[in-house]
């Protein structure tokens, strides 16, 4: 019997390997019985084909979270203030540029804004403070905005989503994230942000901002209550969404942390991760760049993926007040973090272009992670 499934999988991944597409009772498969290894051998090969492995990739940006005052009130979220409480905060558009200065000084060009849900705040704030930006940094890119969040201007303004993100383009905006997706089934949403965008809300938010040029990433967060089908499912809301928009640049594997008592955590083991994320790099065959997040994982287990599938850290991060960081704090932590790992570090920007930076030269003290054992 152990044979037998053994044989499935395997023609699974000669398949994945020939560049055939895989289905979801294929991938689900490779979940349930698949050997990790040899998924992990074909995602590496697969990543070849995108990025040689000589390199990884990174990037520099700030995280400007503008307010934690949200009406959404997602189960798993410590960050949020309750609207009326007094003890929440708003950004100023003053006070966000004070904090790009800081970034650019850091040697970051890119900004990621993002903050709650709060329906008291006017359209023009966000497009005051994205012309405040551009204003003071002509160059800066600028991703921000969630699904969860656009859709609030939609409903705060009257205007069509596809008006309301041709505003926010014309004062600044750059690309957009694919946040807020968590696990993309009913029930899942229904479990853990019952307020939340449904499945077709946040798939039409994100389509309609590939239709206007607005390109991102997207990404799946497991380890609470969802089952292996519903990962999968996960994965193949976005697969079809791209092959209608060829809108995301990227996907990112991420685990749940624990933030409130009120949510439940499944603690998800390396193993099982590096599995999902190789996985994540044989099925969605239609999105070239897989990161893993060393914010939310860990250095170790980021050095890992590298060889699992993923070809790029989601790092540099300057500034993270949502999520507990075991991130890169520097550029230079990450060209040596890379380095380390038997990569020539590679800097992008949120597009993935790399040739607007110059090619690092190792130093000679660079530090392998996977050796420490450290998180």
């Amino acid at each position: 019997m152990l044979l037998q499934e053994a044989e499935k999988t395997d023609k699974i991944l000669e398949k994945a390997l020939e560049g055939e597409r895989i289905s979801k009772e294929e991938a689900l498969l490779l979940y349930e019985e698949g050997d990790f290894l040899k998924i992990q051998f074909v995602a590496r090969a697969l990543r070849e084909k995108v990025l040689s492995h000589k390199y990884a990739s990174y990037t520099m940006f700030r995280v400007v979270n503008y307010t934690n005052y949200c009406n959404v009130e997602c189960s798993f979220c410590s960050f949020m203030d309750e609207i009326g409480s007094g003890k929440g905060y708003v950004l100023s558009k003053e006070d966000i540029v004070e904090k790009m200065e800081f970034a650019a000084k850091e040697n970051a060009d890119q900004m990621f804004l993002q903050g709650g849900v709060y329906p008291d705040l006017k359209f023009d704030y966000y497009l005051d403070v994205l012309s405040a930006v551009k204003s003071r940094f002509p160059a800066m890119h600028i991703r921000a905005f969630s699904p969860v969040e656009i859709i609030n201007m939609e409903r705060l303004t009257g205007l069509s989503l596809r008006e309301v993100l041709l505003r926010l383009k014309e004062a600044g905006l750059d690309s957009v994230p694919g946040a807020g997706a968590e696990i993309l089934t009913e029930r899942m949403r229904n479990i853990i942000s019952p307020k939340k965008a449904s499945v077709s809300e946040w798939t039409r938010a994100m389509e309609t901002c590939h239709e206007v040029g607005l390109l991102g990433s997207a990404n799946v967060v497991f380890g609470s209550e969802e089952t292996k089908e519903e990962v999968i499912e996960h994965l193949n809301v976005i697969r079809e969404s791209q092959d209608r928009t060829h809108g995301f640049l990227s996907f990112i594997p991420w685990t749940f942390q624990p933030q409130t008592k009120r949510f439940k955590i499944r603690m998800v083991p390396t193993h099982e991760y590096l599995k999902v994320l190789g996985i994540c790099r044989i099925f969605l065959d239609n999105i070239p760049h897989i990161e893993t997040s060393v914010m939310v994982l860990g250095k170790g287990v980021g050095q890992l993926a590298l060889y699992s599938g993923a070809d790029d850290v989601s790092s540099v991060v300057i500034e993270e007040n949502v999520l507990r960081s075991f991130g890169l704090k520097s550029e230079e932590e990450a060209t040596r973090f890379l380095a380390g790992a038997g990569f020539t570090p590679k800097r992008r920007d949120l597009l993935y272009n790399y040739d607007k930076y110059p090619d690092y030269i190792p130093t000679g003290k660079e530090t392998s992670y996977m050796n420490l054992g450290a998180s």
